[in-house]
């Protein structure tokens, strides 16, 4: 059964910086199959891909965070970190981490959309305020 389990949300200013971490049961984060990323959703809309992580280690980003936002595994704790620097008042969401078995390529998509990942973190809520 695999479980991912969302911490690191919280309130901060515009300018500031939050680390998220997603630990992993059920799932490792280095196998060769490992494809993970993390979206991010505010009430009324879609769920919003905000950068993917592929079992080398190649990442791709949502444009909206490219140069803010990266990404990094932590092989022996088995998590996924997502580190937010120069944060905005729109990064303001509810973050997920999500995964799935084997490497993908969506077509028109910086990162693969939602409904290609099978399996969800209960997600942590992130609030920046201006």
């Amino acid at each position: 059964q695999v479980q991912l389990v969302e911490s690191g949300g919280g309130s901060v200013q515009a300018g500031g910086s939050l680390r998220l971490s997603c630990a992993a049961s059920g799932y490792t984060v280095s196998y060769s199959d490992s494809y993970m990323g993390w979206f991010r959703q505010t009430p009324g809309k879609e769920r919003e891909g905000v950068v993917s992580i592929d079992s080398y280690g190649g990442t791709s980003f949502a444009a909206s965070v490219k140069g803010r936002f990266t990404t990094s595994k932590e092989n022996a704790k088995n998590t996924l970190y997502l580190q937010m620097n120069n944060l905005k008042p729109e990064d303001t969401a509810m973050y997920y981490c999500a995964a799935r078995r084997g490497n993908i390529r969506v077509s028109g998509y910086d990162v693969p959309p939602a409904r290609v990942f099978g399996y969800w973190g209960q997600g942590t809520q992130v609030t920046v305020s201006s």
